[in-house]
């Protein structure tokens, strides 16, 4: 995994991703004590930075390979990247997803045209029902994550990281970025590491999944006792990937943890301030860029919203919890 396969899936997702600003706010520097740099990636094709792994996978294989279709497991954003990505290639998708996942992310992966299958995450072993599905139909499997084109995919947000820091003079500040297990954040990092070496990442999770920031501290992977009950289902994951985190521990700083209320107020200011729709787990970098900000250093901020495919009712929820 190198800067080379980021910059190579640069180039092949160049007039298919969207090329995400980089927003400020006043009242969000107020709040935080620093100047807020968000990198909303709830903009992008199909509402998260997932698109861009996506591609970047589907793209990327053979074409013998890819016409047979494709397979991938996931809570909802990566689902929809990978079914649009497969469909604008007009190929098959099967995508495997926790029967708790929000309703949203199950309607809309339908609608992109992949077929659904639902499983209990609590009792059943995705691995083993993604297993009898692709051997029998001879598919694909995209990881959410632990896959070096999917994390290179990624990585180019942090390409566009680096040069809009360079756009607005930012030379050095913390870059925290929304963590599951950790392809976001690791493909970030190797873009910073090569073309913005005074930003540094900053994983921020949950808490109770807080495998990252365990990891990152202990110097070996964590797992969560926990693997459901969190309204940032984007981001529950049992540990760091087995790529990921020897990215991140050597490139990231320590891990950031917010509390599920403090997730919720980010999506209301967020909403308030900048106009944009985040879900919970896709709030948690803005959550700890704005109260957090006595373990992150430097004068400048910037937090990537990784996603914005909440259910109506969360989103009531934050807006009515926080005004707003």
């Amino acid at each position: 995994m190198n800067i080379e396969m980021v910059r190579a899936a640069e180039r092949r997702l160049e007039g298919h991703v969207r090329r995400t600003p980089l927003l400020n706010s006043p009242f969000l520097d107020e709040i935080a004590g620093r100047r807020v740099w968000v990198k909303p990636e709830c903009l992008q094709h199909t509402g998260s930075f997932k698109f861009r792994g996506g591609w970047s996978a589907v793209s990327a294989l053979a074409p013998e390979i890819r016409k047979r279709g494709v397979i991938a497991f996931s809570s909802g954003n990566h689902a929809q990247g990978v079914a649009l990505a497969a469909a604008l290639h007009g190929v098959p998708a099967v995508i495997i997803m926790p029967s708790d996942a929000p309703r949203m992310k199950i309607d809309n992966t339908r609608a992109l045209g992949a077929e659904v299958v639902l499983y209990d995450r609590a009792n059943e072993d995705r691995n083993t029902i993604g297993a009898k599905i692709s051997s029998g139909r001879g598919l694909t499997l995209i990881k959410p994550y632990d896959e070096p084109q999917v994390i290179a995919g990624q990585g180019t947000c942090g390409l566009e990281i680096a040069e809009q820091a360079r756009e607005h003079g930012i030379k050095r500040a913390d870059v925290v970025v929304c963590c599951g297990g950790g392809g976001f954040a690791s493909g970030i990092a190797l873009a910073l590491e090569a073309d913005a070496p005074g930003l540094r990442v900053r994983p921020a999770e949950p808490e109770r999944f807080d495998d990252m920031a365990r990891s990152l501290a202990s110097g070996r992977i964590e797992s969560n006792e926990d693997l459901s009950g969190s309204l940032c289902d984007a981001i529950m994951t049992p540990q760091p990937g087995e790529i990921t985190f020897p990215i991140l521990s050597r490139l990231a700083g320590p891990g950031l943890v917010v509390t599920e209320d403090e997730a919720l107020h980010a999506m209301a200011l967020a909403f308030a301030r900048l106009k944009l729709v985040a879900e919970p787990g896709g709030a948690v970098a803005l959550a700890a860029a704005l109260f957090h900000g006595d373990a992150i250093e430097g004068d400048e901020v910037i937090a990537t919203i990784s996603g914005g495919n909440v259910d109506a009712d969360v989103f009531a929820t934050a807006l009515a919890r926080h005004g707003g």
